[in-house]
C-alpha cells in the first residue's frame, strides 16, 4: 500500500516542477538578437516595413541621382520655365527652367545628409555626457544637467536660426547647428537609463573588483544603451530633415544654387497658384521621408522595449 501513494507523491512532485519550469520560461522569456527581433518587426509591423523601403529607395535615389536623370540640378532653361508635369519633364520645372525631378534627387542628398549626420554627432556627444552624468554623479552630474536645461529652454528653431546667423550659412555650420540644437534631449534620455544600469549587480559587481569608471561606462553601460540610442537615431533624423528644411525655407541654410527641398519650397511659394507643383512635389517628399522614419522608429521602439514585448 505504501509503493503506490510513494509513487503518487513523486508524480505530483514532478508535475509540480513541470508547471514551475513553465512558468518561469514564461517570464523571463528567450534571449532575442537583434536578426530575431528585425524578423518579429516584420511579421507584427508592415507599416514599419514599407517604411524601411521607401528610407531605402529614398537612399539609392540619392546615391545614383546622375544615372536616374539626363537634366543638370543647376542649369537654367527660361524658355521652359514653370512647365507643367508631363513626358519631357515628370514633375515640371521650376521659376528658373530647371528639372524639378532632378533637383529632388539631388535634393535628397541634402536632407539625407543634414538627418543622418547631424544626429549622428548629437547623439555621441548627448550619449557620452547623458553616462558620464547618470554614472559620476555630484558636481559633473548638475554642470552637464544645467547646461542641457539651458539648451531645452529655448525652442529648438529660435535656437538654430540664432546659431546659424552666429555661424553664417552652409552645409558644415548646418551640421554643427543641429547637433548642438539636439545633444540635450539625448543626454537626459541616456543619463535616466544610466542611473537605472548602475544599480543593477553586474555594474556593482564590476566596481567592487575594481574595474574602472572609464570600462564600466564603455564596456557596461553604453552598449546597453544601444537600443534606446537606436530608437532615438530614427526617431531625430525626421527632426533634423524638418529644421533643415525650415533654415533653407527661410533662407539661412543651404544657398542656391544647390538643390534643398526646403529651399525648392520656399522658391516656389511665390507661384502656388500659377504653378503649385514648384512647391507641392518638394513638400510631398518632405513629409513621406519624415513619416517613413517616423514610423519605422515606432517600429524600432515596439521590439527593442522590453515592456513592448508580448
Amino acid at each position: 500500500m505504501k509503493l503506490p501513494n510513494r509513487s503518487r507523491d513523486i508524480a505530483e512532485q514532478y508535475e509540480q516542477k513541470l508547471e514551475q519550469n513553465e512558468f518561469l520560461k514564461s517570464q523571463i522569456g528567450e534571449e532575442e538578437t537583434f536578426l530575431t527581433m528585425m524578423r518579429r518587426m516584420a511579421r507584427e509591423n508592415k507599416v514599419a516595413v514599407v517604411s524601411a523601403l521607401v528610407i531605402l529607395l529614398l537612399i539609392l535615389a540619392a546615391v545614383f541621382a546622375p544615372v536616374l536623370t539626363r537634366y543638370s540640378f543647376s542649369d537654367m532653361d527660361l524658355m521652359h520655365r514653370l512647365a507643367p508635369p508631363g513626358a519631357e519633364h515628370l514633375f515640371g520645372t521650376d521659376e528658373a527652367g530647371r528639372d524639378i525631378l532632378t533637383r529632388l534627387l539631388y535634393g535628397a542628398r541634402v536632407s539625407l545628409l543634414t538627418g543622418v549626420v547631424p544626429t549622428i554627432m548629437s547623439m555621441l556627444l548627448g550619449a557620452l555626457l547623458g553616462v558620464a552624468a547618470g554614472y559620476c554623479g555630484g558636481w559633473l552630474d548638475d554642470l552637464i544637467m544645467r547646461i542641457a536645461d539651458i539648451t531645452l529652454a529655448f525652442p529648438s528653431m529660435l535656437l538654430a536660426m540664432v546659431m546659424m546667423y552666429m555661424l553664417g550659412d552652409g552645409l558644415i555650420n548646418v551640421f554643427l547647428t543641429l547637433a548642438l540644437v539636439n545633444w540635450a534631449s539625448v543626454a537626459r534620455i541616456v543619463r535616466a537609463q544610466t542611473l537605472q544600469l548602475k544599480k543593477t549587480e553586474y555594474v556593482e559587481a564590476a566596481r567592487v573588483i575594481g574595474v574602472s569608471r572609464g570600462k564600466i561606462i564603455f564596456r557596461h553601460l553604453l552598449p546597453n544603451c544601444l537600443p534606446t540610442m537606436i530608437v532615438l537615431f530614427t526617431l531625430n533624423v525626421p527632426s533634423a530633415i524638418l529644421t533643415e528644411s525650415s533654415l533653407s525655407f527661410l533662407g539661412l541654410g543651404i544657398q542656391p544654387p544647390a538643390a534643398s527641398w526646403g529651399l525648392m519650397v520656399n522658391s516656389g511659394r511665390q507661384y502656388l497658384y500659377l504653378a503649385p507643383w514648384v512647391s507641392l512635389v518638394p513638400s510631398a517628399a518632405i513629409m513621406i521621408s519624415v513619416l517613413a522614419f517616423n514610423f519605422l522608429g515606432d517600429g524600432l521602439r515596439d521590439v527593442m522595449d522590453p515592456y513592448q514585448k508580448r
